[in-house]
């Protein structure tokens, strides 16, 4: 097996567990706690391999700010709304609806960055994602807890700031390390994340933190995150970004199954048919095609 194939896989595992993790470490921690504790080990660890590797950081204010505004979005404001999110809806369900990811990234382009042309086979690809999501959101109106509802709702809307966050380091942050990026983001995620914890949710020490809390918060910093990106730096150099693209629905196949086989969740013919139909779009919205005409900028 070639060196990146097995990258990929290990890649793609990680992120496909991760949603266990979370749901797991839910259990003991509330949620703005946990993914406030999960980011900041994450950036410490950042931080290490960004001073051994002696990687310089960016000298222009103008990139510091959209580091730090990218951080809000894609750490603080996505992360929260995750975690919040999946205390309420099952780990698969929540894997599902945050793969929408990339295509709201192909919306937002086609608006934000010229170059990012809208295509026939990207369009359809939407439409077919689209269409997944209504039906799982058909499901949720079935359900007789509203909190799921509101639950399924914070994870998408953590998609659409993670997409915006996306294209605007595509547009602006070209000329930044990927490392110093994610570890300057995480580092100012995890602030207003462990501060809304401690406002709303209490000191981390008056929880009863189970083992199982333990190596759900060490797994997700050490392994989820920091290991993660490591790993997404690498594969991004040697096999490119639509290849390395992929690995979402891998990873999100790999999140369904982990939640049936651990958590025992149960999945209805509506939520497996709209998540398959998700997964189609985001790999029909990957594929190259001529720009639809009247449609490019």
């Amino acid at each position: 097996m070639k060196r990146t194939t097995l990258v990929w896989l290990v890649l793609g595992l990680i992120w496909g567990s991760t949603w266990l993790f979370i749901k797991l470490g839910l259990e003991a921690i509330p949620p703005f706690t946990l993914a406030g504790l999960r980011f900041l080990l994450a950036a410490a660890a950042m931080w290490a391999y960004v001073g051994l590797r002696r990687i310089r950081l960016p000298r222009s204010g103008r990139d510091w700010w959209l580091m730090v505004g990218t951080g809000l979005l894609t750490f603080a404001l996505d992360y929260g709304l995750v975690f919040w999110g999946e205390n309420h809806i099952p780990a698969g369900l929540t894997s599902i609806l945050f793969s929408t990811m990339p295509l709201f990234v192909l919306i937002l382009a086609h608006f934000l960055i010229p170059a990012e042309r809208m295509t026939r086979m990207r369009l359809a690809g939407i439409l077919i994602g689209v269409a997944g999501v209504g039906l799982i959101f058909s499901n949720q109106l079935h359900i007789a807890d509203s909190l799921a509802m509101w639950g399924a709702i914070a994870v998408l809307a953590a998609a659409v700031f993670a997409a915006l966050s996306s294209v605007l380091v595509r547009r602006h942050g070209g000329e930044i390390d990927p490392a110093v990026l994610t570890t300057v983001q995480m580092t100012v995620g995890a602030l207003p994340l462990l501060a809304i914890a401690l406002v709303f949710e209490g000191s981390p020490a008056n929880f009863h933190w189970t083992s199982n809390a333990w190596i759900s918060l060490l797994y997700m910093a050490i392994v989820g995150s920091a290991m993660a990106f490591v790993l997404l730096y690498w594969l991004l150099k040697q096999i490119g970004a639509v290849r390395s693209g992929l690995i979402i629905p891998f990873s999100t196949l790999a999140a369904v199954i982990l939640g049936i086989l651990v958590l025992r969740e149960s999945f209805t013919w509506r939520t497996a048919l709209g998540g398959f139909l998700v997964l189609l779009g985001l790999v029909s919205a990957s594929l190259p095609q001529r720009p639809v005409q009247g449609k490019t900028r």
